[in-house]
């Protein structure tokens, strides 16, 4: 890539040349030998990268990543306290502390085997007919075994998903949803494409399936058998599954029924049993997300014979289960999904494994202690002060886009005036004491958690929208916009470096977490997020000459990203990565734009090597300083709306003149 424009080429524009030792900008990690105007996220982090391989437990290492490690060490020292037989623990250490316990027993764990699994698979062999297979479907989908474990992808929902949401139209209340899933493979098109990876993947998925039903106790015929039962069930699921792209257009994924037009698009599902067993809120209305993969799966119940679909519910329990059993299963769900798919060498040690569990399950009990010790009042004050001048700054580059008409520009302006900022943890905890949690039974915690988790969410259906829920725990290292809230959140577990640093300057701080502000704002613009309008409706408020405007400009970033090559002969699906690429672009201008509204205002900078401008630049490509494994560079440009760090980076800076 050759940049046209760039203010890096000369450091001597700074007041002194003479260097001055500053947090928010690592000098030690800049390398001299790199053209920054060529390649300059190689010039801002290749020192970096060569110093920091991938450690083997991870397939991926950068900035973030070590954040996540030092939160999980806190969350470590925090949880080993809890776990502590101590008659002085408050309610929420009691909990917690006894959670963890339970994961940290691995001799207890290994002692029991699969027993915590023998129940489930007897009454999994007890089906005999079709509509008990059903009632077995929804007994396991009220028992959250479509709720994932931890880092890792490890297959979607059995069958399908089930579960409650906004309504897209009426962003007031809560309905029901039903969606595709049931694919132990990342997504619908590893099944069908014909590379040779994709080839080598499907045999090896095919070779864990045969280990996973070997470890429940299948002969390898019986095993095999089993193997290609799951396979030939998931590639027909596969087959009527809606594409990743055609999914990100919310009109893609909306489709509101009532129970009877469901029943007569999918008979063979017995609905009416399905939600009474799963414990579904008698409301009428529900979102059908994709009618016709509902459609393929009542055709395919009829047609599979029931053993197959024993057999996919025995590798489905086994499958959610693994994480929180003996080495054997956990063992072989890592060899496939962390090491062949994710590039990782080692299955991380169980301390890390115990602390993320903790966190997914009863995320906001273990958050509280969390931001007690972390979290000051001092970061969260300058945090909305960096997202009031981000806002000014987006207020003003609406008003003077020279493509959009009045019209629309008063509409994207009132929705940026209605959004909400959350930051750092929820304003009230939620209540997990209903759950029995014993130190002693690792397998029975989960299971009681996650049912807990699917009755908090079926419990929404029909109810309004708690506008104070987040979606991510206070220690996430992560922060999101959501378009039906039409607010933008900020867990406590970013507001630390490299993304933000109550030490660094405003250049260092508007480069990190402030182009983090500015990315979560553009996706309320985005090509999904700007069919939704102030109050989370989703609701065309764009002229037709100004949609086609910004569909032109879409498809030229899309085509743009779209050249980009992450590994071997793998590029980037611009459309796939298209929203978060608009706001990669869209964030940083923006965050330059506050930059300059600030620096035009304050005091001449402190002598610096470099120019507050030129630390911009820096501290926001060093935020995204990473490695990757061949697998995991693979699966993230097939499978994720993110582009590779260093397309975040060049990508954004090659389209900005002030760079």
């Amino acid at each position: 890539m050759v940049l046209t424009l760039c203010v890096l080429g000369d450091p001597t524009r700074a007041p002194h040349a003479e260097s001055v030792a500053r947090r928010g900008v690592d000098e030690a990690s800049l390398d001299a030998g790199v053209d920054r105007c060529v390649d300059f996220y190689q010039y801002a982090c290749g020192p970096w990268m060569k110093s920091h391989p991938i450690p083997p437990d991870r397939g991926t290492w950068g900035r973030g990543s070590e954040l996540e490690e030092r939160n999980l060490a806190v969350l470590r020292e925090i949880l080993e306290k809890a776990a502590a037989p101590d008659p002085g623990r408050s309610g929420v250490e009691r909990m917690i502390g006894d959670f963890y316990a339970s994961c940290m027993d691995e001799p207890g764990i290994e002692a029991r085997g699969l027993d915590p699994l023998k129940p489930e698979l007897q009454r999994i062999a007890a089906i005999k007919s079709k509509k008990a297979l059903v009632a077995e479907i929804a007994r396991l989908h009220s028992q959250g075994v479509n709720l994932g474990l931890g880092r890792e992808y490890t297959g979607t929902s059995l069958l399908f998903r089930f579960g409650s949401e906004q309504d897209a139209k009426d962003a007031t209340s809560v309905i029901a949803v039903v969606d595709q899933g049931g694919l132990g493979l990342p997504d619908r098109d590893y099944y069908f494409k014909d590379d040779a990876k994709s080839g080598e993947t499907r045999d090896g998925y095919r070779d864990h399936l045969v280990r996973v039903f070997e470890l429940l106790g299948d002969s390898k015929q019986g095993a095999a058998l089993a193997a290609k039962r799951v396979f030939g069930i998931e590639t027909a699921l596969a087959r009527v599954s809606l594409e990743k792209v055609k999914r990100r257009d919310p009109l893609n994924v909306y489709h509101k029924m009532t129970r009877n037009d469901l029943k007569a698009l999918a008979p063979a599902l017995e609905w009416k049993d399905y939600f009474a067993a799963v414990g579904a809120p008698q409301t009428p209305d529900l979102n059908v997300a994709v009618p016709d993969f509902f459609k393929g799966l009542d055709t395919l119940l009829d047609t599979a014979a029931l053993d197959d679909w024993k057999d996919y519910l025995r590798w489905n329990l086994a499958r959610s289960s693994a994480p929180v059993l003996g080495r054997g299963l956990t063992g072989a769900s890592f060899d496939f999904y962390g090491k062949t798919l994710g590039g990782a060498r080692e299955i991380s040690p169980r301390w890390k494994r115990c602390a993320s569990l903790t966190d997914v399950l009863l995320g906001e009990a273990l958050g509280q202690l969390y931001v007690e010790r972390t979290f000051g009042a001092q970061g969260k004050e300058r945090t909305l002060k960096l997202v009031a001048a981000l806002e000014k700054a987006l207020r003003r580059d609406i008003e003077t886009l020279p493509w959009m008409t009045e019209v629309t520009k008063k509409q994207a302006l009132a929705k940026l005036e209605a959004i909400r900022n959350k930051i750092g943890y929820p304003d009230a905890w939620r209540d997990y004491r209903s759950i029995r949690i014993a130190r002693d039974d690792l397998a029975g915690n989960v299971t009681r958690a996650r049912a807990f988790e699917v009755a908090r969410r079926l419990g929404k259906i029909g109810r309004p929208v708690d506008r104070g829920e987040w979606l991510m725990t206070p220690p996430t290292v992560n922060a999101y916009y959501d378009p039906q809230m039409n607010n933008i959140n900020f867990p406590a577990g970013i507001l630390q470096p490299p993304y933000y640093d109550n030490g660094a300057d405003d250049a260092a701080n508007f480069g990190g977490i402030g182009s983090v502000i500015g990315h979560e704002l553009t996706h309320g613009f985005d090509d999904q997020g700007r069919k939704f309008d102030p109050r989370g409706n989703l609701s065309d408020w764009w002229t037709d000459a100004d949609a086609a405007e910004f569909e032109k400009r879409a498809a030229c970033l899309a085509d743009e990203y779209s050249a980009f090559v992450a590994v071997g002969d793998v590029k980037h699906n611009g459309r796939l990565t298209l929203g978060e690429n608009t706001a990669d672009n869209g964030g940083l201008r923006i965050a330059y734009m506050a930059l300059e509204d600030t620096l035009a205002g304050a005091s001449p900078p402190a002598a610096d090597r470099f120019t507050p401008e030129q630390r911009f630049f820096i501290a926001n490509a060093q935020a995204w300083c990473s490695n990757y494994t061949d697998e995991a560079a693979r699966l993230r440009a097939q499978t994720n709306e993110h582009s590779l760090a260093k397309y975040r980076v060049n990508g954004v800076v090659s389209n900005m003149p002030e760079f």
